[in-house]
């Protein structure tokens, strides 16, 4: 199996594996205690915390160990709101965070607190000045991603903290996509990381919070972690995840080469190979591993299982693959493709081998998933005006099907109007538009579902 879902959770670095058996036999007391198994605990946490604290570029008494990355989201998105409530509330975000700081502003909303969502272009980037207008005097707190988790897009995170900072609010960055690769530039307040992310194991986070900045804990106070993490420490796994992320850190920029090589492979090649693909995200600021593209008459699910089948474990922001059945909030915000998104995110140590391939093996799965689903071979021009394409019913990406079947016969400066209920339909009809070069003129109530409109340019 090739394993390409390191976004999610890459593989446990054989560091952290060395240093997680070697450290079960020194770090299972409590560190809090004073006598000699104790003092071995507490020795090896406040080394492990020293180590990361380097790795960050923080102090060491700013960094807490926390039991996953959302929750470390979770505490220091509450937290900093709470210190700064006399401020204000309001929070800003971005529409692509992660949906751990989704979440938290949901609740944040719930209890009567404002919440503004950046916007993003095509590429997933947001605009500084969109923070910059965003910024009110009752803002308490802004969070930022340093690259996103779906197309691995980085963020101008530096640009960023600087416009909070010189309005005095804090910017929270979380981290998890990016601390493996290097310390988080600017000046920002808070951040947020994950262990899995980088290869230690996983329910490990991290979360740091700059001297200065105003914090409260939420919930029963507990002595451990400066009351920001309750609960006893992990110890052995928070040795395994420090151990790894040194160790990931002193091979990332010969790997970072590496791996944006063979990315760039993905990148260049998939349109190629496979007609009617968008790849997304910004070809140049983003994470060395990370390729996103999204496939025409595709149905998400059933490419992922053909792709597994084939030996590749790969991920997706299709709606056709979750329970919801609605588009990827990432992808939704980008206004791209959702339909047959593919995300390939390569772990540290992927053998050009295996890229090559994926490479081979792609054409055909998309052309045998499109050929059950029926979707159209090509875009032949035809004279035969059809203005209604009933797709109620019918999911994702059945109504971009029907509308690509129809649209031969349709004369140029016709308009055709798809009746969907998909809720995909609203993202991925103006994504085909523009990939096929068509004007979409917008949606309108219909019986049943939505009426989406298009006008064929040529």
């Amino acid at each position: 199996m090739s394993y390409f879902d390191a976004a999610s959770a890459a593989p446990l670095h054989p560091v952290a594996r060395q240093a997680l058996l070697a450290s079960l036999d020194d770090g299972w007391a409590d560190p809090a205690r004073l006598y000699r198994e104790g003092r071995k605990a507490r020795m090896l946490l406040d080394a492990a915390r020293e180590a990361a604290a380097e790795a960050v570029g923080c102090r060491a008494d700013e960094l807490v160990f926390t039991p996953s990355g959302t929750r470390a989201v979770h505490t220091g998105v509450a937290g900093a709101l709470a210190g700064r409530r006399r401020v204000g509330r309001h929070l800003i975000v971005s529409a692509v965070e992660h949906s751990s700081v989704l979440h938290s502003a949901e609740v944040f909303e719930a209890a009567g607190g404002e919440v503004t969502q950046v916007p993003v272009d095509r590429t997933g980037a947001v605009a500084p000045s969109g923070y910059e207008g965003a910024l009110r005097a009752d803002t308490a707190l802004a969070v930022l991603q340093s690259a996103n988790h779906e197309v691995g897009t980085v963020q101008p995170v530096a640009e960023v903290a600087q416009v909070c900072r010189a309005a005095g609010v804090p910017l929270l960055v979380d981290a998890a996509q990016s601390l493996g690769w290097g310390p988080v530039e600017g000046d920002w307040s808070l951040l947020a990381a994950s262990a899995h992310k980088w290869g230690g194991p996983s329910g490990v986070g991290l979360l740091v919070v700059r001297k200065g900045v105003r914090f409260a804990p939420q919930g029963p106070a507990d002595e451990r972690e400066s009351g920001r993490a309750p609960g006893f420490e992990n110890i052995p796994a928070v040795v395994a995840a420090v151990a790894s992320l040194r160790a990931v850190r002193a091979e990332a920029a010969q790997e970072a080469l590496r791996l944006r090589e063979l990315t760039e492979r993905i990148r260049t090649r998939v349109p190629r190979l496979v007609p009617d693909v968008e790849v997304v995200g910004d070809p140049r600021r983003r994470l060395p591993g990370v390729v996103t593209f999204s496939c025409l008459y595709v149905d998400g699910e059933t490419l992922l299982h053909e792709l597994d089948r084939e030996g590749f474990a790969v991920s997706s922001g299709s709606s056709c693959t979750s329970s919801t059945l609605t588009p990827s909030h990432v992808l939704k915000a980008m206004g791209v493709l959702s339909e047959g998104n593919v995300r390939v995110s390569l772990p540290p140590g992927t053998a050009g081998e295996d890229v090559e391939r994926f490479l081979d093996v792609l054409p055909g799965v998309v052309a045998g998933v499109r050929e059950k689903l029926g979707a159209p071979a090509s875009a032949a021009v035809a004279e035969e005006d059809v203005t209604v394409v009933d797709a109620l019913g019918r999911r994702c990406p059945i109504p971009v099907i029907e509308l690509a079947k129809a649209f031969p016969g349709v004369p140029v400066g016709g308009t055709v109007r798809v009746l969907s209920d998909d809720e995909a339909a609203r993202l991925d009809i103006p994504a085909w538009c523009e990939m096929r070069g068509q004007e979409y003129l917008g949606e309108e109530p219909a019986d049943g579902g939505t009426a989406y409109l298009v006008r064929r340019l040529g």
